[in-house]
């Protein structure tokens, strides 16, 4: 459910006690704003209790009540996300009072994701588009393509050919044309609604002409392709996990979760087909969140080269070509 994006009223101003102030929902019910709450100042500590209180889960971009709360409120009132301070004595007009009293109860109530009450998504200093039709952004690959993927790629000047397998939202494949400047890219996703997301994405960074949205269950779509770099964020959640995820993660699709019963349905396919998709010393990259023991179990004569990109323990491994199976 999207939030609606009002002009934000930015003057400091006294505050009158107007009483509560009732308005009509989407579904007809009528909502009674807390009539204290006026100022983004009153708006931030009633989000941060309510949040609290409610026992959200932080997983999607944060990792506490507080900066979840920060992000809802500036993107709800469409202000700049790392300017809080001047605003907070701010008084808010009733419109954008009642889009953001739905939003923080929909994030509290429902366990929406905050990404998807107001449709923007983080890695780093890049803003994407997101709604329920994508997994909300997130990858350890941020980091390793703002390095150039040093020094796995000597010269990233000299790429010309990678590939964002599982693209989702398409964010790695735009961080991929940044780091590889000369490269073309390829950005393929088993879901259509998904690849709808990246166009999007792909197209609000000028990127239409370098990179190329493909439809492929893994690499079923590009036969006789090969590339010098495929990174792939794949789905990895295993069984078990699937049923005990907390309940914000269920908002999201589920084919971007679940990958059977140790998760690595495909894995398995991508590690059995990606020699034929790289170029002699070309590179496979795939991030799989906390299942390295699943991954060294299930492949006990691959030499994986592990990666720990901050706030990761082993959440990347790297594989050259000569490495995998022919």
């Amino acid at each position: 459910m999207s939030a609606d994006k009002h002009q934000h009223h930015r003057e400091n101003c006294d505050c009158n006690h107007h009483g509560g102030q009732e308005n009509e929902d989407e579904d007809g019910q009528e909502s009674t704003l807390p009539d204290e709450l006026i100022t983004v100042r009153d708006w931030l500590r009633y989000a941060v209790s309510r949040f609290n209180r409610a026992g959200i889960f932080c997983g999607h971009g944060v990792d506490n009540t507080y900066d979840e709360a920060v992000w809802l409120i500036l993107a709800t009132l469409a202000l700049p996300p790392d300017r809080l301070e001047p605003f907070l004595d701010a008084c808010l007009p009733g419109d954008e009072r009642l889009t953001l009293f739905r939003n923080i109860e929909y994030r509290a109530s429902e366990r929406i994701p905050t990404a998807y009450l107001v449709n923007e998504a983080w890695l780093g200093a890049y803003r994407f588009y997101v709604d329920e039709r994508a997994i909300v952004p997130r990858s350890y690959f941020a980091e390793l393509l703002a390095d150039n993927f040093a020094p796995w790629i000597e010269d990233p000047e000299t790429v010309t050919s990678v590939l964002d397998l599982c693209t989702g939202s398409g964010c790695l494949a735009v961080l991929m044309a940044d780091a590889f400047p000369n490269a073309d890219i390829a950005a393929a996703d088993l879901s259509p609604k998904a690849l709808a997301v990246a166009q999007r994405n792909i197209g609000d960074y000028g990127l239409d002409e370098r990179v190329e949205l493909v439809l492929s269950d893994v690499f079923d779509a590009l036969p006789g392709r090969r590339f010098e770099l495929i990174v792939c964020n794949p789905p990895y959640v295993t069984t078990a996990a699937m049923a005990t995820l907390p309940t914000e993660y269920l908002h999201e699709p589920a084919l971007a979760l679940a990958s059977g019963d140790d998760g690595l349905d495909v894995v398995r396919r991508l590690l059995a087909e990606a020699a034929d998709h790289l170029y002699p010393r070309g590179i496979v990259a795939v991030e799989i969140g906390h299942n390295r023991h699943l991954v060294e179990n299930a492949f006990p004569d691959l030499p994986f080269k592990w990666l720990s990109p901050r706030g990761s323990t082993d959440g990347v491994f790297l594989l050259r070509r000569e490495d995998l199976p022919y």
